[in-house]
């Protein structure tokens, strides 16, 4: 996507912890290591939850609606498809590539999906599995113009955006509305778990990070490189528990408003938590990910250390248009129904979601969860401004703000850390 010149290859994140960690067992090496990598340039998520912190502030203050449980519960429904679709942009982003398309093959896969079922009676498995084909299919063909035939992804996936508004037209017909008619589909946004369900995706979701800390620590050992402070791995689960158990907490009260009680985690939380680690592991944990991250540092510099590029662009298209329809599914499961326009408006505003995170748009830096954290402080501000009945222009103008100071954030981070050669 840019033609900007990179000096070196990005470390993986594996790499960089290892790296950053110092020696063992020195917390205050730890922070001051940290503090110097913010220093030269390298701030990761911190802008994105400092403006969620100062977000939720302001919006707490401006409206008595904002920090209510119902209002939390509905952020979380809100936040779900963005988050995912940030996610999927990140594969692409991370190579120095973009995917404009991602929404609208979303849109077509979920349009495919919903026609078979409802006009065709084809069976909902059946007919989401030939929708997800779409999608695969769709990121197979993206991947093979953008690295085999070396067309840029900017004028592809720009094509398709435009291509694909027509095709949804021709699937779901001017002016025609299907509806999402598998409860099992309606359930993802609209379902709670128990309350006692909560509890126990929050004990899950700290054993998980307790024994890959341990399996971290372990390979650490047998590598001879030296581990972060015990006391770090401490602190990191008491701040998912303290977090975790605030969340749900809130979320388990009663947010009905009458007599019959509505509470407990909504399904859509545990489903995008699973992805999200998922993804994570991939990129964080296996030579994929490490590819991914040494093309987006240098493609060249990866092609002549013996990666395939070819074949790991290819890889990160398709799933990144598989996320893509997994999302929609979640935005239109929400809305229940499926028209001609689906897909038309969210991709800009996943774009939006991986860069306000952290993700560069050089390439080369950035992590699944960056882009989670982005798409809540996108759902925060769009979630915000409908509470206080502001104009849907003042939503955008505030938006592209927020989105141009965090590519601004980005570029000057970039030069200060001597990425960049002009």
């Amino acid at each position: 996507m840019s033609t900007t010149t990179r000096t070196a290859a990005a470390p993986d994140p594996v790499v960089s912890d290892l790296i950053g960690s110092g020696v063992e067992g020195g917390v205050g090496d730890q922070i001051r290591a940290w503090l110097q990598r913010v220093r030269g340039g390298d701030m990761g998520a911190l802008p994105a939850v400092g403006g969620l912190v100062v977000l939720a502030i302001l919006f707490g203050s401006l409206s008595p609606f904002f920090l209510t449980p119902i209002n939390f519960a509905n952020l979380m429904n809100q936040a779900a498809s963005l988050v995912v679709l940030g996610m999927a942009l990140v594969f692409v982003l991370l190579l120095g590539e973009i995917d404009l398309s991602a929404g609208v093959t979303g849109g077509v896969s979920v349009a495919a999906f919903v026609v078979l079922n409802v006009r065709y009676d084809v069976p909902w498995p059946l007919a989401l599995a030939a929708g997800f084909a779409v999608g695969l299919a769709t990121g197979a063909l993206i991947g093979f113009l953008v690295a085999r035939v070396g067309i840029p992804s900017f004028v592809v996936t720009l094509g398709l955006f435009l291509g694909y508004q027509g095709l949804a037209l021709l699937i779901i017909g001017a002016g025609g509305l299907y509806p999402i008619q598998a409860p099992e589909l309606i359930a993802l946004q609209n379902g709670r778990l128990p309350v006692w369900g909560g509890w126990v995706m929050l004990l899950v979701i700290l054993g998980i990070s307790a024994g890959m800390s341990a399996w971290d620590r372990a390979r650490r050992r047998r590598a001879g490189v030296p581990n972060r402070p015990l006391a770090l791995v401490l602190i990191k689960l008491g701040a998912i528990a303290v977090l975790g158990g605030t969340a749900v907490l809130i979320l388990n009260l009663d947010r009905s408003q009458s007599v019959n009680p509505v509470q407990g985690v909504p399904i859509i939380v545990p489903v995008v938590l699973t992805i999200l680690w998922i993804g994570t592991f991939v990129l964080d944990r296996t030579r994929f990910g490490r590819y991914v991250y040494a093309i987006g540092g240098n493609a060249e510099a990866a092609r002549r250390s013996g990666i395939k590029v070819r074949l790991i662009k290819w890889w990160c298209f398709v799933i990144a248009s598989g996320l893509s329809v997994v999302s929609l599914l979640f935005a239109q499961t929400r809305i229940g129904s499926v028209d001609g326009a689906v897909g038309r408006d969210i991709v800009l505003s996943g774009v939006a979601a991986a860069v306000v995170g952290g993700v560069s748009l050089f390439g080369g830096r950035g992590r699944l969860v960056h882009a989670a954290i982005g798409a809540l402080v996108i759902a925060v501000i769009i979630n915000g401004l409908g509470l206080l009945r502001m104009d849907a222009g003042v939503n955008l103008l505030v938006t592209g703000g927020v989105l141009i100071l965090a590519a601004t954030v980005d570029a000057v981070s970039r030069l200060r850390g001597g990425n960049i050669r002009t």
